[in-house]
């Protein structure tokens, strides 16, 4: 396998989940395919942003962990695309803030790349309940509820239609040729869990790529922490209808006949397999079957009543997204061979400039000096 250059981006807004934030960065600093650098972007906290540089500060310093402000509006996708635009390796993976990998994560991504077509290598996102297991009631085919791998995706190593934006690494070079995540769709702090943004970025980079090949591998695993808050059914039943809010939104950007390709194939065949298991466990006195029959009947409605109203929103044009090209002020060296960085320390700062028009935005980069004590760039 040829060696793979991975910049490892990790998105953080709140000093609420500190540990978690620690416990992220060290299983990426644990891989056994050591990344290039970890990105570390902070979503308008300046508090967070300081306190993290005052807890990397040596590894700042080698260039081993970079600290950056979110250079675009506030959520998840303008993050993503503060680093990406800064980048300094061929691949770029992604971790969520409250996830911790497994030491062959990034190695499992690098050998999905040994096919030049392939664009994009997901893995597999396991829960980890504060209650330490799975409430009875809840459906493992509704896993992405929590930001976790659901029953129904196929296993192995697979082509897919998107992977899952919270475990997942790219090419930049397909950032390049599609732009980069949509804001306006994805995840805004600990506003109304949207989400999405990947599968509409999937979409897009197979049109602007259609060669292009997007895999799953199950062996590149993740645990998520899932908070209490997020065992309860009243989050499950507010995920489920946000889901839908933000597939009306893509259908309405690409089309539903890829919009929703997959998710007909998950309403028809998964879903009701799993109302049956559900149905079936409850006959045989076996606990949680009723309620996992009952939660998947009221996730399906809540979803898609807020596909119904995203998508007369989206017929007038109440809701909207915009998506960012990008200009990456860092152009990595073939696999097998790294450029030199800049002195040690260096670092980059991404500033948004001009207003962004309905599918259109504009995020530039530009070098500075190294940050100092107290700052992150």
């Amino acid at each position: 396998m040829t060696e793979r250059h991975f910049s490892v981006v990790i998105c953080v807004y709140t000093e609420d989940r500190w540990e978690d934030i620690l416990a992220a960065v060290s299983s990426v600093r644990a891989q056994r395919l050591p990344p290039l650098e970890t990105l570390l972007v902070v979503d308008h906290n300046e508090r967070l942003l300081n306190r993290l540089a005052r807890e990397y500060a040596e590894h700042t310093a080698s260039g081993a962990v970079r600290l950056l402000a979110n250079a675009g509006p506030r959520g998840l996708s303008a993050g993503r695309n503060t680093a990406i635009a800064v980048a300094r390796g061929e691949f770029v993976a992604f971790l969520d803030d409250d996830a911790v990998a497994e030491p062959d994560w990034l190695r499992r991504f690098a050998e999905g790349y040994d096919d030049p077509r392939v664009m994009a290598v997901g893995g597999r996102t396991l829960p980890a309940w504060a209650s330490g297991r799975r409430p009875a009631w809840f459906p493992e085919e509704f896993d992405w509820i929590v930001g976790c791998t659901y029953r129904g995706l196929p296993p192995g190593r697979v082509p897919v239609r998107n992977v899952l934006g919270g475990n997942a690494s790219f090419r930049t070079a397909a950032f390049e040729a599609a732009g980069g995540f949509a804001t306006g769709i994805g995840r805004d702090g600990d506003k109304r869990p949207l989400g999405c943004e990947e599968t509409e970025l999937c979409i897009r980079l197979s049109k602007a790529l259609p060669d292009a090949v997007l895999l799953i591998d199950d062996r590149a695993v993740i645990h998520h922490r899932v908070p209490a808050a997020r065992e309860r059914f009243g989050y499950f039943r507010t995920r489920a209808y946000a889901e839908g809010l933000s597939k009306a939104l893509v259908a309405r950007s690409v089309g539903a006949g890829k919009g929703l390709e997959a998710e007909r194939r998950y309403t028809s065949r998964v879903l009701p397999a799993g109302v049956a298991r559900g149905v079936r466990d409850a006959v045989l006195g076996r606990p949680g079957g009723a309620g996992r029959a009952g939660a998947i009947v009221t996730g399906v409605t809540a979803a898609a009543g807020g596909y119904l109203l995203g998508t007369l929103r989206a017929r007038r044009g109440q809701a909207a997204f915009t998506v960012a090209p990008i200009e990456r002020t860092w152009r990595p060296e073939p696999a097998g061979e790294v450029g030199e960085v800049g002195e040690a320390g260096e670092d980059m700062r991404v500033t948004a400039t001009g207003p962004a028009r309905e599918g259109e935005a504009h995020i530039p980069a530009t070098r500075t000096a190294p940050a100092g004590e107290g700052e992150a760039a």
